[in-house]
């Protein structure tokens, strides 16, 4: 198959300019900004693991800015009730009746930091909010906007107070985003900023230019009509299916994780100008989208095996169709 790349301009320059804009912010962490933005292409969710201080938040309040959508954050708390993240009814002395007040959940961009702190029932209402885009208070529902997205932040490293979420509620993010230690030139570059940010405008002020949010639109339009070959499906349903008899993994990956593996393909072959996926699209999609979905046997564990290797023994044992 052969395609010009005409077809998905917009994502394209929107990839881009994203690169360009909030690399004014944030010093490398391309392939985790790029993963982000592909997040809000496919309109998916995304969680985001990385130890304290590697940006995290910082890098999506950045790309908030970039898209220019409203934004709100909450932090995770053992404490926190569904009410506290999807809003309340309260009582009006002055009409006499009971009004909704919305939640922090009725916005476009919202982060949620170290999801894994609040409690299951508050996790839970969380992500049905997620997968239906609504909050149903008292019998009434109240539907989100339609660029409704979710970042959640986890620590990989702390584990005291906390509530993993469970594979039933991980199943419902797009991509898990790993962001790593910045590499040598770029933890230079943050120092720099850093020293600026003391004698002038923080880093969270620094100016971007926001895209107008027709060109969002539109690159989501784009991969949406990408191509897919019949072989291209056969490829992503051999890879799916064998991690379900892959001796290491007690739950491999389920439907949903193979309509997520076809979604997030198709914008990274967006991402490289082509309107049509090749089965490179499919490997590279295939650790940000079935890290978090697949669950490591015990032993495996035990032999210090992790599902990005997992991955990648499967992707390495699948024939590539020629």
């Amino acid at each position: 198959m052969s395609g010009n790349g005409m077809g998905v301009a917009a994502t394209t320059e929107l990839f881009t300019r994203g690169q360009e804009q909030i690399g004014r912010v944030i010093a490398g962490q391309q392939e985790a900004v790029a993963q982000a933005l592909l997040t809000m292409l496919c309109g998916g969710h995304a969680l985001i693991e990385g130890v304290p201080g590697v940006a995290k938040t910082l890098a999506v309040k950045t790309l908030a800015r970039f898209l220019g959508l409203e934004f709100r954050r909450v932090q995770g708390t053992p404490d926190m009730m569904p009410a506290d993240i999807l809003g309340t009814n309260v009582f009006s002395p002055k009409t006499g009746d009971f009004g909704f007040h919305k939640g922090p959940v009725f916005t476009q961009f919202l982060l949620t930091d170290e999801i894994n702190r609040m409690p299951p029932r508050t996790q839970a209402a969380l992500l049905e909010s997620m997968e239906e885009r609504q909050v149903t208070a008292d019998g009434e529902r109240h539907q989100l906007d339609e660029c409704f997205t979710v970042f959640a932040t986890q620590n990989p490293v702390e584990f005291e107070g906390t509530y993993p979420l469970p594979e039933a509620q991980l199943d419902r993010f797009l991509l898990k985003i790993k962001v790593e230690y910045p590499e040598l030139a770029d933890e230079r570059t943050v120092l720099e900023r850093h020293h600026a940010a003391h004698t002038g405008t923080g880093l969270s002020d620094i100016a971007i230019e926001p895209i107008p949010f027709e060109l969002l639109a539109a690159a989501r339009r784009e991969i949406r009509s990408v191509q897919v070959e019949g072989a291209i499906f056969d490829y992503l349903l051999a890879l799916v299916r064998r991690t379900r008899e892959w001796p290491s993994l007690a739950l491999g990956a389920s439907p949903r994780a193979s309509a997520s593996l076809l979604l997030v393909a198709k914008a990274f072959a967006a991402r490289e100008g082509r309107d049509f996926v090749i089965p490179d699209d499919v490997k590279e999609a295939a650790i940000p989208v079935l890290r978090h979905r697949l669950t490591l046997r015990p032993e495996a564990e035990l032999e210090g095996f992790d599902t990005d290797r997992v991955v990648r023994d499967v992707l390495a044992a699948t024939q590539v169709p020629k």
